[in-house]
């Protein structure tokens, strides 16, 4: 038996002990068998976006992204680290972190713990740059196992929410041209935090009169009681939720509308790493987990245990991203009750094949490791 079929062989049988029922042969746990080491390059990567996004507090048409890629005993898992302005990552931030590490050290990629705490222990911080290796890690230790990761976690890939469509603040008639463009999706998410937000909403009925809604305000209201009225206007016009209202550093007017409003209030900016969620609990009746903010899957899926431990809804969300990091973002969709992962659709230079959307719903590719491939 080769080495890369050895370490196949061990990595299935843990995933078989890790994950009752994921697959059913028994094997022996994973040992440090490699003599390989783990190879990193990365390279800078704008994303053009389709339209202007415009938010609340800013507007953009290009987001920056770095590109990974780390290779293993001949596998190369992909990963990628996207920097919308509100993160406070740059793409010279990113790549200056990734230069500091010296993954050649490591000889077995199924260490991901070790590696991340690696990673902590360099810098604090740098969320995106340290999502895109932990993202390439599990690609990596996915296809060595044949194994996407939605299985290697034990979920059931056909239970998976529909996704939204983000309509972003814009003019009357590119709202509608949005709209037009989102005839597929079951659910539209709508951009908040001006004063012409009825003025959207209202468009998007006289189009979509019986889609569902949700909106994010972006931080965009300052005051608690136009939240409420507004939350209670959008429960009477379809809306399932709304995110983030006000500052992020605001959780006392957050508390109030949560304890107040028709509907549910969840955190974005809010949110970061796992160790805000607690304090959150409470503050808002749910949490938006997104790759960039979290560090990557490993920590974005204790994030989304210890919220369902918290009585809190489960979001997993994206920033404007390829197939990469939006596919690994995923495997996490069947535990989660509402998903925003259309950020690969909003740019024209995607490089990956990976998840889609069929009929509104996320659809799992089924490929090993995060699920994509290289277009």
């Amino acid at each position: 038996m080769n080495r890369r079929s050895f370490l196949r062989t061990a990595a299935i049988g843990a995933a078989a002990a890790i994950v009752p029922g994921t697959v059913k042969a028994a094997m022996p746990a994973i040992i440090n068998a490699g003599t390989d080491k783990l190879k990193l390059k990365f390279f800078p990567y704008e994303l053009k976006l389709r339209h202007a996004f415009n938010l609340a507090r800013n507007s953009r048409t290009t987001t920056p992204d770095v590109q990974v890629e780390l290779t293993y005993d001949g596998v190369t898992g992909y990963g990628e680290a996207s920097m919308p302005p509100y993160l406070g990552e740059s793409t010279r931030s990113v790549m200056d972190f990734l230069s500091k590490l010296n993954l050649e050290q490591f000889n077995d990629p199924f260490q991901i713990e070790k590696i991340l705490d690696y990673m902590e222990s360099v810098a604090p911080g740098n969320n995106a740059a340290k999502a895109s290796v932990d993202i390439a890690l599990h690609d990596i230790c996915g296809k060595l196992m044949r194994q996407p990761w939605y299985r290697i976690w034990g979920y059931d890939g056909s239970q998976t929410p529909v996704t939204s469509y983000t309509i972003g603040i814009d003019t009357p008639e590119i709202v509608r041209k949005k709209v037009d463009e989102a005839a597929p999706y079951k659910l539209l998410k709508v951009k908040m935090g001006l004063d012409r937000d009825r003025e959207t909403v209202e468009i998007i009925r006289s189009m979509r009169p019986d889609t569902p809604i949700c909106c994010d305000v972006n931080q965009g209201w300052t005051d608690r009681q136009h939240a409420l009225d507004m939350c209670n206007w959008l429960a009477d016009n379809g809306c399932l939720f709304v995110e983030q209202p006000f500052d992020k550093k605001n959780l006392d007017d957050s508390a109030w509308l949560t304890a107040h409003s028709p509907i549910p209030v969840i955190a974005d900016e809010s949110v970061q790493r796992l160790k805000d969620v607690s304090a959150l609990a409470g503050a808002f009746s749910g949490i938006n987990i997104k790759l960039m903010k979290s560090g990557g899957m490993n920590e974005a899926r204790k994030m989304a245990d210890m919220a369902r431990g918290l009585g809190m809804k489960v979001m997993v969300g994206c920033m404007t991203e390829t197939s990469c990091a939006v596919t690994a973002a995923s495997q996490l969709a069947p535990i989660t009750d509402y998903a925003d992962l259309d950020g690969n659709l909003l740019i024209s230079n995607d490089r990956f094949r990976g998840m889609e959307v069929k009929e509104g719903r996320i659809t799992l590719s089924g490929l090993p490791g995060i699920g994509v491939e290289r277009i």
